[in-house]
């Protein structure tokens, strides 16, 4: 589920037999709960607009989600083979590296149920 740019991690508790879920992507904990789909949806949106009111109540810059730039390190030889790999293609390292992520994060989100 997404709502104002946010995502939700859903999961289910056969034993209490209840739906929770939490922001993704954000540090803050925001978490909610409900035993039905519709219920979980309202939660859901009603823990985003709590989140964000709360944050303006505080003077807290609400935390975004996202900001599209990562950064990460490599062995010297996978950075090698990575900018080979783009060349071959015709494109700048970022444009590979985020055609390979996005391939494999979409694989890997069909896999387990996730955010597309």
């Amino acid at each position: 589920m997404t709502y104002k740019g946010y995502n939700a991690r859903i999961q289910y508790d056969d034993e209490d037999e209840i739906f929770f879920g939490k922001l993704a992507g954000i540090r803050d904990g925001v978490s909610f709960h409900a035993s039905n789909v519709k219920e979980l949806k309202a939660a859901f949106h009603e823990a985003v607009d709590d989140y964000l009111e709360t944050c303006a109540k505080v003077g807290k810059k609400p935390q975004k989600p996202y900001s599209g730039k990562v950064m990460f390190r490599i062995s010297p030889e996978v950075h090698r083979r990575a900018a080979i790999a783009a060349e071959l293609k015709g494109q700048s390292l970022n444009q590979w590296a985020e055609s390979v992520l996005n391939e494999a994060a979409a694989e890997q989100n069909q896999i387990l149920g996730e955010v597309k």
